[in-house]
């Protein structure tokens, strides 16, 4: 196992790796939507979302991956009433064939976030 740590991405707010290879597989923890350059979050859930994304992505840079190597993507939404929206913006991100997916709605989010993804990518 080898832990992946991206400069481009928030560094974990506690005892986790951001990411860890192991494998060929990339497991990447939860990422949140704050740009982790400013420590400045997202005002709306659709700033959050794209800050998320592009965490990930850097993350899957650092990690010789893009989205199309991701297999697996688990989504905590503050609110299921952003589901369209997310869809809308994860588009942007994944082509098909679209990775297996789940998202749920939580009564609470790390630093009171939006939204927070996590997601698991293959070599």
């Amino acid at each position: 196992m080898n832990a992946i740590t991206s400069n481009n991405a928030p560094k974990a707010i506690g005892p986790y790796s951001q990411a860890i290879m192991h494998n060929g597989m990339l497991f990447i923890s939860g990422q949140l939507g704050v740009n982790p350059k400013t420590g400045i979050w997202g005002e709306t859930f659709a700033e959050q979302a794209k800050l998320v994304f592009e965490n990930l992505q850097a993350i899957l840079t650092d990690a010789g991956m893009d989205f199309g190597n991701v297999v697996k993507v688990s989504v905590f939404l503050k609110d299921l009433g952003h589901f369209e929206l997310l869809n809308d913006l994860y588009k942007k991100y994944f082509v098909q064939p679209y990775p297996a997916r789940e998202a749920y709605q939580v009564a609470k989010l790390p630093k009171d976030a939006e939204v927070e993804i996590s997601l698991i990518a293959m070599k």
